[in-house]
């Protein structure tokens, strides 16, 4: 999965302190598109030059990475701006997941730039991973949005999907986990809208950081409970199909969680 850097790891303890010329920095435009070069299907990104301010965001063994604090028109040859998930579709290893890991804390950074309480202006914090406002104190850290991975088995199938809109590859019933419930009632609230398939024997098999989408996801299995007639919710999936283990046909790279829930369903390993 994307966070499967090993042996390298990343360091998210937040330090004040400022970039070497051996740093790397990250420019995002107003889209949220990364500026980045890619050689070999590994992503690179411009090393320190003189901005106006910078955050640091975290290190990757001893690679220190930081952002430009505010948005300007910056340009290096060599490098053109992309999204996350163009990033995702070319390329892998410890860069793409801190390219994943600094997209989170850019949304975070660029969603909060005014006070929530009063509508003052947010200033960084020097001490933690934190926004302050200067007008009413008001204290903002970043967010992390549960979501469920469920992989539904029915005897020697399992619940394939394909959502309506956006990835357009296979995967598993997905959803987000709502204000007042645990994750397992996510699990079998997500299946039933979407599919109308009862559960049970709801059992944790791994999480992943994804900040794509700003989520930590976390993977269940589930049997089914009874009645095994899908009823898709037209709104959401294109696609809803009881595949056998041999049919399943996998993502095209073995970036996500979904996909390896897949993998070791169709090889037998669960």
């Amino acid at each position: 999965m994307i966070q499967d850097i090993s042996p390298s790891r990343l360091y998210n303890s937040y330090q004040n302190c400022t970039p070497r010329d051996t740093d790397y920095i990250l420019f995002f435009n107003e889209d949220g598109k990364l500026l980045t070069k890619i050689e070999n299907g590994i992503v690179t990104f411009p090393k320190y030059t003189e901005v106006c301010e910078t955050v640091y965001l975290f290190s990757v063994d001893n690679e220190r990475y930081f952002m430009e604090a505010y948005k300007t028109d910056h340009s290096e040859n060599g490098y053109e701006y992309r999204s996350v998930r163009e990033l995702r579709d070319s390329c892998s290893g410890k860069e793409l997941f801190a390219a994943f890991t600094a997209y989170h804390l850019w949304k975070w950074y660029n969603d909060n730039r005014f006070c929530g309480k009063c509508g003052g202006n947010l200033t960084f914090d020097d001490k933690e991973r934190a926004l302050n406002c200067c007008q009413c104190g008001n204290k903002i850290y970043p967010r992390i949005n549960p979501a469920v991975i469920v992989g539904v088995v029915n005897g020697d199938k399992i619940l394939i999907t394909r959502y309506k809109r956006g990835y357009a590859h296979n995967a598993l019933v997905a959803g987000f986990t709502e204000i007042g419930e645990t994750l397992e009632q996510t699990v079998e609230r997500e299946v039933m809208e979407e599919t109308g398939i009862k559960v049970k024997s709801i059992r944790y098999y791994k999480s992943q950081p994804w900040g794509m989408a700003q989520d930590i996801l976390i993977g269940f299995f589930c049997d089914t409970d009874g009645e095994c007639d899908i009823h898709m919710d037209e709104n959401e999936l294109k696609y809803a199909e009881w595949v056998s283990r041999e049919d399943i046909v996998l993502q095209p790279n073995n970036l996500s969680l979904t996909n390896e829930m897949m993998k070791v369903f169709k090889e037998r390993l669960i």
